[in-house]
């Protein structure tokens, strides 16, 4: 597509030189400057009164509003206050007209203190005068003093007008002021001022889009004249939203009553057309822009740029951002924006070296933009660094932008104290600003920082939000937390906080993860507008708390009233995992298959039923699915490969590393860890340590405390005791009592009593309070004859109040879970199960099989 774009200067009107204007009478330079500013010439006005003052002409009460309404435009304060200071001692100061455009200039310049202290000196004030005060605190959102204002103004016989209302709605509109915009929308009907004037319709709109859109639309409906701006009012009012169709309908109707479109329309419109993701539409707007002669507008420019990149065109934007010969920085950081969103790493990172080449200049958003790519790439954390580096080098403001951005790559790079540290460097915080570190905190277990952030929070500026709420409530993951979490909960309606979606499944789960199944389920049911995300939430939050049954009726629920997607099926397949439940796990599958153009593909969901067919039993299917797959990745492999591993085909497992290194696949620390396990159950020591030895040297891989846990496991398995231990005091890491267990397991089978019980102390200064290890010791004994050791085990482990938790067997019938513990008597149908266990021992025996008894123990706690 060729995309026309032409970019010139605008020449602004020749300023007349000094000695091309002889020194006319007064009125004639007024008479100038008059031309002027209907030209809009704003630098040629100041500079036409530089000219007069050089040659002593005083300016009339006309001329001096207009040269004080090009400072205020210009921002030029210096100016300002000179003219200001120079009619101080002149009859000029008393003028209704000056005074007010002073009040004008300083309050659009950010001096309200001097608009004020010109306004409280003004001998005479008119209805203007009190608009212009009005109109500088509506601009800074003070709404407190424009009531105030407001008062006295009605006090002192003024009536507001049109430019009164707009004002004040203006505020309430910022400050979410609804009671006080209503009144005044009462009072323009009152008054007429709603049907006569176009702006105070305008400005209503705008009001009421800040509360409800709906509203605003009625509102825009009964204006019976309607502009630009109010289309653009209604139109933005929707984008702001986040509902970009209706913002694009109702630009279409504009159209369609032959409304003419400003730079304002196009900017929203091009905004809206990336949200919907429609390339067509989008094209269409991109030619009526040009049609519009602003193709020259760097702004539009800039949205078109952003829209195509979010539509994921990005060949417009690179023509687009080539067909510009002068680029500014906000251009620039468009296109890196546009490559980021389109997956084109490298070519983003390209893009910024050639900025720094070309010595374009760099502003905060720069680095923003390029933080961002720091949680895609794989060093991220580096990159990032060299980022915030970038940054101070150049003494940029750690502003609220930066700093979240920052604060954003260390959360994500879970660099906890970089991410503190950048928060107390930050010069101001906003409500993101917390609730990123307080969820950093949170999600990285430093849930009493998490609770201080939170309480220093409420005692600053920043008003908590729902999605405060969402952060701390990560830190409520227990039930000790189940109080704290309904604290937050009572807080929430306190204040009023909105429960929007996110917050009732936030709280949802908290009730969930602290027991209380109640509460959690209320939650869930009294939401009116739950949708998938809260399906999802739900059942992910019972499969995590072991409750299978919950997870299993709510799914069942859920596929009669929402169409589940596939992380509720990934969710769902991990419970199939998990209860070795294949039926389930099949019928999940033809549900699949029966809504494939639904789905589509989805490689994530292909791995977790390679990993739900080989952990139930049936590496077949997951062969056959994994021979299938159009297309696989490391995760397709480590599945494939720890199922070989579950079933004990430690050679096959080695064959499919092999193969995935031929398809050009780099193992990762999951791969290695699956593979050596592996090798430990089928007793393939050699190949074991060749794999062990490869992952470091070969491919670089620092090895985890698992990784040499494995190891451990696969020599004492095979009997090498004294080379298991020479290889833990080989390790350059401190091991844990995972790796320590690991050949305490070993004695079991190569009965060392002693040597068993050095180990065990070991163990249980790392870990005094885990019943296995004493369970652990105990076998050991038993297996050598030794019971009076095993008795003094069952004294320490009642002495310390342990007790090792029973285990769980269990069975799906049909839908239907079926759990059993030790001793277990409260099924239904107990007598019939045992009388069926009966039959089978006996049958057993009659066909020969003697029980081995050697290792059985009478737990003395049972006896009972």
């Amino acid at each position: 597509m060729v995309i026309p774009l032409h970019l010139s200067l605008q020449n602004l009107p020749l300023v007349p030189r000094s000695n091309q204007i002889k020194a006319e009478p007064r009125k004639d330079w007024n008479s100038i400057i008059k031309h002027q500013t209907k030209l809009k010439n704003d630098p040629a006005i100041l500079s036409l009164y530089t000219q007069m003052e050089c040659l002593g002409i005083a300016p009339d009460g006309t001329t001096l509003p207009l040269v004080l309404k090009a400072c205020a435009r210009l921002n030029a304060v210096e100016d300002g206050k000179r003219i200001h200071s120079s009619i101080k001692s002149t009859s000029l100061i008393d003028n209704v007209r000056v005074g007010t455009a002073l009040i004008d200039f300083y309050s659009k310049c950010g001096f309200l203190e001097d608009a004020r202290m010109v306004f409280d000196e003004m001998r005479e004030r008119d209805l203007v005068s009190w608009n212009a005060m009005i109109s500088g605190y509506a601009g800074c959102g003070d709404c407190e003093e424009v009531i105030l204002l407001l008062k006295r103004m009605q006090m002192e016989g003024f009536r507001p007008n049109s430019r009164t209302a707009v004002a004040v709605l203006l505020v309430c509109g910022e400050v979410e002021e609804v009671r006080l915009g209503k009144a005044i929308h009462g009072y323009c009907l009152r008054n007429g001022l709603f049907g006569l004037d176009p702006h105070v319709g305008t400005a209503l709109v705008g009001f009421y889009a800040s509360f409800d859109v709906r509203v605003s639309h009625l509102v825009f409906d009964l204006m019976a004249v309607r502009n630009t701006v109010s289309w653009n009012s209604l139109v933005t009012g929707y984008f702001e939203v986040g509902d970009s169709l209706n913002a694009l309908k109702i630009f279409l109707k504009m159209l369609m009553d032959g409304v003419k479109c400003d730079s304002v329309t196009m900017l929203v419109v091009i905004q809206a057309c990336g949200k919907i993701g429609s390339l067509g539409l989008g094209n269409q707007i991109h030619q009526m822009a040009v049609k519009l002669n602003y193709s020259c507008n760097m702004f539009i420019v800039n949205a078109l740029l952003n829209m195509y990149g979010e539509i994921g065109n990005l060949e417009s934007s690179c023509q687009l951002f080539d067909a510009v010969h002068t680029c500014d920085v906000a251009l620039w950081n468009s296109m890196l924006s546009a490559y980021i969103d389109c997956g084109c790493y490298e070519e983003a990172t390209n893009l910024f070296a050639k900025m720094l080449d070309e010595g374009i200049s760099k502003d905060e958003r720069t680095i923003a933009i390029m933080l961002s790519l720091c949680a895609k790439i794989d060093d991220g954390l580096r990159k990032g660094k060299s980022f915030h580096t970038f940054a101070n080098k150049n003494e940029m403001r750690m502003d609220v932008n930066l700093g979240n951005a920052l604060l954003n790559m260390y959360a994500k790079q879970r660099c906890i104290e970089s991410a503190k540290k950048v928060f107390e460097e930050m010069s101001t915080m906003d409500v993101i600003s917390y609730n990123t570190l307080i969820a950093a905190l949170a999600q990285n277990d430093l849930r009493t920082e998490a609770w201080q952030l939170f309480v220093l929070m409420q005692v600053s500026e920043v008003e908590p939000n729902s999605y405060t709420i969402v952060s701390i409530l990560a830190a409520c993951q227990h039930e000790t937390c189940l109080h704290i979490g309904r604290s937050l909960h009572g807080f929430v309606i306190k204040l009023g906080i909105e429960v929007n979606l996110s917050l009732n499944t936030a709280l949802t789960e908290m009730y969930i993860n602290c027991g209380d199944k109640a509460a959690a389920r209320y939650l869930f049911e009294s939401c009116p507008n739950r949708d998938l995300i809260s399906w999802n939430a739900l059942i992910a939050s019972y499969i995590k708390n072991n409750l299978a049954d919950h997870a299993l009726s709510l799914f069942t629920r859920m596929i009669s009233e929402v169409e589940p997607n596939s992380a509720t099926v990934v969710s769902i397949l991990s419970l199939c995992t998990l209860l070795a439940h294949m039926p389930q796990g099949q019928c999940l599958h033809a549900y699949v298959i029966r809504r494939k153009s639904y789905f589509d593909y989805d490689l994530s969901l292909a791995n977790a039923f390679i990993t739900m067919y080989a952990r139930c039993g049936s590496m077949y299917n997951a062969e056959k699915f994994f021979k299938i797959l159009p297309k696989r990745d490391i995760i397709s492999w480590n599945a494939v490969i720890s199922g070989y591993g579950l079933h004990g085909r430690g050679h096959d497992a080695i064959c499919a590393f092999s193969r995935m290194l031929e398809d050009g696949f780099q193992p990762n620390s999951v791969t290695f860890l699956s593979v050596l396990s592996a090798c430990s159950h089928s007793g393939l020591v050699n190949e074991g340590l060749n794999l062990f030895h490869s992952m470091v040297q070969e491919f670089r891989i620092n090895p985890q405390l698992a990784h040499y846990g494995c190891v451990v496991d696969l020599l004492g398995r095979a009997g090498c005791l004294d080379e298991a231990k020479d290889f833990i005091k080989s390790m350059p890491i401190k091991p844990d009592a995972s790796v320590w267990r690991a050949l305490l397991s070993a004695y079991r089978d190569h009965c060392d009593p002693k040597e068993a019980k050095r180990l065990f102390e070991k163990i249980v200064e790392l870990e005094p309070m885990n019943p296995g290890n004493y369970v652990l010791l105990r076998n050991i004994y038993a297996e050598a004859g030794l019971w009076s050791e095993v008795r003094q085990i069952r004294r320490w482990l009642k002495e310390k109040g342990l007790r090792k938790p029973p285990g769980i067997s269990w069975i799906v019938i049909g839908s239907q879970m079926n759990c059993f513990t030790a001793r277990d008597r409260s099924h239904p149908l107990i007598d019939k199960i045992y009388a069926n266990l009966s039959h089978l021992l006996s049958s057993i025996k009659e066909n020969g099989y003697v029980p081995d008894l050697n290792c059985a123990l009478r737990d003395e706690d049972e006896e009972d």
